[in-house]
């Protein structure tokens, strides 16, 4: 029987992971174990709840203010104990983050082969986004397996002279993810219950999130600035779960503090998150897997970014690219907001990221080899 070692660290990773970790525990010619860096903490462990996953392996690295150096050493040290104790014969890791780039690194020094989940997805700029462009090229150079989730991101891996054999196009798992989410959602959840209370139905719904870091500074002034516009409007409500970075925290609340068409929230559990975007009219966001995930929910979504590795998005016409200017978001907001041809044109579209079986056709690759 093959051994897989399924590691992940943030909570993005653990969306995309846990619909791939339920197909894989189906199989009987495989035994499978989780293991969690805890690179995020208390947001990791609300979506292994809301997906009943619970892993073999807790690092618990997360601690306060650690700088990426000092989480990237501790990854090494504490996943090579694992890797020396269960002896995995493959190792799956997802995606850009520090966890996923050095586990790989660790993983190859062991000679352990190495599945790339989501791969091949670039912008070729180092520092957009900051760091996950360069964890992501990092782990495509020592995957053995790379599952893309669509044809451009195969063919960045194919420009990049990774072997035709050792790519496969899956979709994306957090297709799996969500579509499993939204079935499986209980409005009874506290978050949910909250979220009921404030929802105002006359309005419309605008969904925001923010925090990249190489945004911080005056381009997120200029963010936030543009939603404080926005919220004048009557037809509008905006809430934004607020994430806890306090470069994130401080200019949210100097801005759009006491603002009575803005709720500015805690971060939300999965669970409650996804409810909120199927109940939205409009999401602005600057995140990777809501530019994944919108299209299958019919909702139009601005990107405040200058630059996405998920082109495929842009190209289709579900997701379109704003930048930080408060002007352009304005813009482009009031656009579909007012115009329904433009917003019809823009929900109209396939989803180019899959319809939710990449889980399956992952495991039966693995299985085929």
């Amino acid at each position: 029987m093959k051994k897989i070692l399924v590691v992940f660290g943030t909570r993005p990773e653990a969306i995309k992971m846990a619909p791939l970790v339920k197909e894989l525990k189906k199989e009987s010619s495989f035994i499978v174990k989780v293991c969690v860096t805890a690179q995020h903490r208390e947001m990791l462990d609300q979506v292994l709840s809301f997906f009943k996953i619970k892993p073999d392996f807790d690092l618990n690295l997360m601690q306060p203010n650690q700088n990426l150096n000092q989480l990237s050493g501790r990854i090494f040290t504490e996943i090579d104990i694992v890797l020396e104790n269960f002896k995995p014969d493959i190792v799956l890791v997802h995606g850009d983050t520090t966890t996923s780039s050095i586990v790989a690194m660790a993983s190859f020094y062991r000679e352990i082969k190495v599945g790339h989940v989501e791969a091949g997805l670039r912008t070729y700029n180092r520092q957009a986004p900051f760091p996950e462009e360069i964890n992501r090229q990092i782990t495509g150079r020592i995957a053995d397996f790379h599952f893309a989730p669509t044809e451009a991101s195969a063919k960045n891996l194919l420009a990049e002279k990774v072997s035709e054999k050792a790519i496969f196009v899956t979709g994306n798992t957090v297709i799996d993810a969500l579509l499993w989410g939204i079935k499986n959602v209980n409005e009874n959840n506290v978050d949910i219950e909250k979220l009921q209370q404030v929802i105002n139905s006359t309005k419309k719904l605008i969904v925001v999130t923010g925090h990249r870091r190489e945004s911080f500074g005056e381009k997120f002034k200029s963010f936030c600035e543009a939603l404080k516009e926005l919220s004048q409007r009557e037809d509008v409500q905006i809430i934004y779960p607020v994430h806890l970075n306090p470069n994130v925290q401080k200019t949210v609340h100097q801005i759009l503090k006491n603002n009575t068409n803005v709720h500015l929230i805690d971060p939300l559990n999965y669970e409650a998150f996804i409810w909120l975007l199927n109940k939205s009219y409009l999401i602005i966001t600057d995140s990777g897997g809501i530019q994944e995930e919108a299209p299958s929910l019919k909702k139009p979504v601005l990107v405040t970014r200058n630059v996405t590795e998920r082109q495929e998005a842009v190209e289709s016409g579900v997701v379109k690219l704003v930048g930080t200017s408060k002007e352009v978001i304005v813009s482009q907001a009031v656009k579909l907001l007012e115009n329904k041809e433009v917003y019809s044109k823009m929900i109209s579209k396939e989803n180019p990221y899959g319809n939710g079986t990449a889980s399956s056709k992952i495991v039966e690759i693995l299985k085929s080899f």
